[in-house]
């Protein structure tokens, strides 16, 4: 729980984007979105009030953002390089893990609605489980689909037709759950139809408004 601050806006409420957790320590981001710098700072007050170690931070001329970072395995982070996070940033990234035996790749984002828009390597991509991956495949790059085939992953395609209502913005919570937006029906479908049990809440005010999903109002920092 963050106190509240003039220092943050609204979009701090998407709490994924500006830490991330790693097993040494969480990071902190430098966002793209300038109004949301601030919020690394608020983060960092957090852990210090509760004793998480603080591995690194990001510095200019980096920015990076949490939502375009995903996990493939343990040793794996899958980068995304769009508006919000920039080469410098990837690089920093990259620095600050290598020791730790954490490999940093790179996937280039497509322009998709524009530098204003919010397009993360996660509205792209969640991974449900070690093997399965919910994607908006037509707009991932063919070299991270190459990527992910090569690592034996398997794909979900979402429904086109709910891309901007965030299909692709799923949240795993383990054990095959999922939590999803329930206005993604035909996406929802084919979850459940792949043996997941999805969980559903309405996000048209929430996420679909702010452009931020389930996975985006969240901030793991530890895995059971």
């Amino acid at each position: 729980m963050l106190p509240a601050s003039q220092e943050i806006s609204l979009d701090a409420v998407y709490t994924h984007d500006a830490s991330l957790a790693t097993d040494f320590g969480l990071i902190l981001m430098r966002p793209g979105k300038k109004n949301r710098i601030s919020e690394a700072t608020a983060h960092r007050e957090f852990c210090a009030g509760d004793g998480i170690p603080i591995l690194g931070e990001i510095r200019s001329p980096g920015s990076t953002e949490a939502g375009d970072m995903v996990w493939l395995d343990a040793s794996t982070l899958l980068i995304g390089l769009g508006y919000r996070t920039n080469s410098s940033g990837i690089e920093q990234m990259g620095t600050m893990l290598a020791p730790h035996g954490v490999e940093v790749l790179k996937a280039p984002l497509p322009y998709g609605p524009g530098p204003s828009a919010c397009l993360h390597l996660m509205s792209l991509m969640s991974v449900l489980d070690e093997q399965t991956i919910l994607v908006d495949l037509s707009w991932l790059a063919v070299e991270t689909v190459e990527l992910l085939r090569l690592r034996n992953f398997k794909f979900i395609e979402i429904e086109p037709g709910e891309r901007d209502t965030l299909a692709c913005n799923v949240l795993s919570l383990g054990s095959k759950r999922l939590l999803a937006l329930a206005e993604n029906r035909k996406t929802n479908e084919r979850l459940k139809a792949a043996g997941f049990d999805v969980r559903t809440f309405p996000g048209s005010e929430l996420c679909i408004n702010g452009a931020g999903g389930p996975t985006c109002l969240t901030r793991p920092l530890a895995r059971a």
